[in-house]
């Protein structure tokens, strides 16, 4: 349980402060509150914890869609960076898979965390070497943007070297432009994205999945044999 204890003067702070999914006037009132001498601390820590709570409430189905998927889509990624280690890839490529792998970890553990707050259901994810499943069912071929199939899977993992440093890169970045469409579809939605950890998560997720999605055309192109990248 947290314990909601906060001084008069930290409460009249935050409450000065404007939220994404809850603006109006309370901000100004609280200020004003604050000057009262009648206004307990007890009073302005209710008034805070309500924004909060309303903050947390301003959320839709497109949101929901969105932590979900993106929890399962992650997962794959973790799949693929696991390899790297045991597949004789190169030392950029082993870097580059244990960035992605940290990165999503702690976003898979950020949107768990938000769909646990507001009360909706969290998906499990259980991975056994490359046979990945969420809520019991297979991730690799799901229509999902980006998803690999299980085939594809197959074949990295069948893969060494060099070799294996081509199709990591460029699957990696077909999976990173499929999470970048669940952004635009996110935010293309309506009424979605509002919830402030929501909109900043998705638009994380788009700068960082772009850059890293231009830093591995760079390496691909860098690759003997290599013509042109995705």
């Amino acid at each position: 349980m947290t314990v909601r204890l906060l001084s008069a003067s930290v409460l009249v702070a935050l409450l000065a402060l404007p939220t994404t999914a809850c603006r109006g006037p309370e901000a100004t009132r609280a200020v004003a509150s604050s000057e009262d001498t009648t206004t307990s601390t007890s009073d302005l820590e209710a008034l805070y914890w309500a924004r909060q709570d309303r903050a947390r409430a301003a959320f839709t189905a497109a949101d929901v869609r969105f932590m979900t998927g993106m929890i399962a889509h992650h997962a794959q990624a973790l799949v693929l960076s696991s390899l790297a280690p045991t597949h004789g890839a190169s030392e950029p490529v082993r870097t580059l898979a244990a960035r992605i792998s940290n990165a999503q970890r702690d976003e898979i553990a950020t949107m768990e965390r938000w769909l646990r707050e507001r009360d909706q259901p969290v998906p499990s994810i259980e991975i056994d070497g490359t046979a990945l499943q969420v809520d019991g069912r297979s991730v690799h071929g799901r229509d999902m943007a980006g998803i690999l199939t299980q085939a594809q899977i197959d074949k990295l993992d069948a893969a060494r070297g060099t070799d294996f440093d081509r199709l990591f890169l460029t699957y990696m970045i077909e999976h990173h432009r499929g999470a970048v469409t669940m952004v635009d579809t996110l935010f293309g939605a309506e009424g979605a994205a509002q919830d402030g950890a929501a909109f900043r998560l998705a638009s994380d997720i788009n700068v960082d999945q772009n850059t890293e999605i231009d830093r591995m055309r760079r390496m691909l192109r860098a690759l003997p044999g290599t013509s042109q990248s995705p």
